[in-house]
């Protein structure tokens, strides 16, 4: 069994997701936001930080999935998003845990099927693979596909790596 930590990062609502990894099946654990309001940026991220430390601490994951910057059409807010990232990031990181980075799209293409997908159709997909009782909101339904994301991914690559090894 894998746990495995999904993160959505954003500047006033990040959403985490754990899910243990049982063979190829994900099983909820725990989902949510971090909601660290209207503040000052350098306290929103601290928030962040904190938040994710606390999830980390109560949770135990092994590897962290988190969702790559995508340019909006603001570069301020791309900026933000990026800052965002770089304080769950760290968390991660002071934690000792690997973490892997994942386009949006390509987080919805395992989710869903579909790069484009929206954010309903994820909340959708997320509820019905995990068998919850109704969906998640967006924020966490994001981090949650984050880390089916890396569930789905992570058997493939490590299939790659033993192949490539074997051929060294």
């Amino acid at each position: 069994m894998t746990r495995i930590l999904g993160i959505d990062p954003g500047s006033r609502r990040t959403g985490y997701g754990v899910i243990d990894l049982q063979g190829f099946e994900g099983v909820y654990v725990d989902s949510g936001v971090i909601r660290v309001g209207e503040g000052d940026l350098p306290g929103r991220l601290l928030g962040i930080h904190e938040g994710i430390t606390e999830i980390i601490a109560t949770h135990q994951p092994e590897v962290v999935a988190v969702e790559g910057v995508f340019m909006r059409n603001n570069a301020g807010s791309a900026l933000k998003l990026g800052q965002a990232r770089g304080a769950a990031l760290c968390a991660a990181a002071a934690a000792g845990l690997p973490v892997s980075e994942y386009a949006p799209t390509a987080i919805k293409q395992a989710v869903v099927g579909r790069g484009q997908a929206e954010k309903g159709q994820i909340q959708h997909m997320v509820r019905a693979l995990l068998g919850l009782s109704r969906a998640p909101a967006e924020d966490a339904a994001d981090a949650l596909a984050a880390a089916l994301c890396h569930a789905r991914s992570g058997p493939t690559r490590d299939r790659l790596r033993a192949a490539a090894e074997a051929n060294r």
